[in-house]
């Protein structure tokens, strides 16, 4: 019986063994019967746990303007993926790219997969189930064209690209109930300016800042989070790179940038920052340049060694070693990590949890592309999971 089925089965006989203790009458009995009750349920919690974190997954949007869904792709043990099934979100997506990053949101010890409907100015919630998903909720985004998703400790964000259809470009936020339910906390918070091109929208580490990247100001803002969810701001820095695109979480504060330099050719570049209490940044690695074309998307190994940028243009991934205090270097001298070939314009990446593999949402050859990650950083490419829509968006790797 695979893992999964087994932690099932197991939590379940105990679950039943737990409501016959827990229904004994028997003189003499209760301080024995407390502490089997208390032994019982913590190994059902445990095993409860234990199922979810077995349950491999890999989860992407395909953003259609006739029923926005989430594709969601069963991972085994060695990485490779296969379609498991299609979870609509009872919006509709815009049927072509979002420039963002982060269209998907998960908050797994909750067990929760958040998804934007940029086609139809809401969000949804799915519980995350062991064959799939469960749509719990869909509340508007209290803004217009969602395009970027962030969660911290029950907190929901949202980034808003107003300014694309004649609104203004904002963010809002969301305390998540226990049931998975949004609950408005913030409406309406603006950018730098009404229409900066934001790009993506990330709590930092400790959960107390918030990040914004602007492509068209060449600006990182950075809200103030308060104890309660209410973000105050913004502080507007002025990117180390041009163009700050995707941006990913590293150890102790730390933020990689992609820059991707107006798409000019071999000219993108990473860079790294640390946020400090005051909501200013401190620049690590103004410039680590890749060598490639349009870098858009970066991710980090959940240990921080190791961070991966998507090159849009060139059809490749950049991988880098980044050092205790953030610095960042290249892998490869030449910027090319892996290659995700011709027309295959690579864009959201996904680390799965154990680091172990690195996925790709490569839309323009219609495929979420796998790689092994090796202990010193090289990829080896893995089998591909075919029929992605070219509007798909957001990845998600568990």
């Amino acid at each position: 019986m695979p893992v999964d089925g087994t932690v099932s089965a197991v939590t379940a006989t105990l679950a039943q063994a737990y409501w016959t203790l827990a229904h004994q009458r028997k003189d003499g009995m209760v301080m024995k019967r407390t502490l089997s009750l208390a032994l019982l349920l913590a190994v059902v919690l445990a095993l409860g746990s234990l199922a979810f974190a077995a349950a491999r997954a890999v989860y992407t949007l395909n953003n259609s303007t006739t029923g926005n869904a989430v594709l969601v792709f069963t991972r085994t043990a060695d990485g490779h993926i296969s379609p498991t099934g299609v979870f609509p979100t009872g919006g509709n997506g815009t049927g072509k790219g979002l420039g963002n990053q982060g269209a998907l949101a998960i908050d797994a010890p909750n067990r929760l997969l958040f998804a934007v409907n940029a086609g139809s100015d809401s969000i949804s919630v799915f519980r995350i189930m062991e064959n799939g998903l469960r749509l719990v909720d869909t509340v508007p985004s209290r803004g217009k064209q969602p395009i970027s998703l962030t969660v911290s400790r029950r907190v929901l964000y949202v980034l808003n690209n107003g300014a694309a259809v004649g609104g203004s470009d904002t963010i809002a936020g969301f305390r998540v109930g226990t049931n998975g339910r949004l609950k408005p906390i913030v409406k309406g918070l603006p950018l730098s300016a009404a229409s900066v091109g934001p790009a993506q929208i990330g709590f930092n580490t400790d959960g107390d800042h918030l990040l914004v990247t602007e492509k068209n100001t060449n600006n990182i803002d950075v809200f103030s989070v308060s104890d309660d969810g209410i973000a105050v701001g913004p502080v507007v820095v002025p990117s180390a790179g041009q163009t700050p695109f995707g941006f990913a979480l590293g150890r102790r504060d730390q933020v990689l940038v992609a820059d991707a330099f107006g798409g000019a050719p071999n000219a993108s570049a990473l860079s790294s920052y640390v946020v400090l209490d005051t909501g200013a940044l401190r620049t690590v690695t103004a410039e680590a340049p890749d060598k490639q074309t349009a870098a858009c998307w970066v991710v980090v190994t959940n240990d921080g060694r190791f961070a991966y940028t998507t090159n849009t243009g060139s059809g490749n991934v950049s991988g880098y070693k980044v050092s205790f205090s953030g610095a960042l270097r290249l892998l490869d001298a030449d910027g090319l990590t892996a290659d995700t070939g011709a027309g295959s314009t690579p864009i959201d990446a996904a680390i799965s949890n154990d680091n172990r593999f690195l996925y790709v949402l490569t839309p323009g050859t219609g495929n979420v592309q796998g790689f092994a990650i090796s202990l010193d950083g090289s990829l080896t490419p893995l089998s591909e999971a075919n029929g992605i829509p070219s509007s798909a968006s957001g990845l998600i790797a568990r």
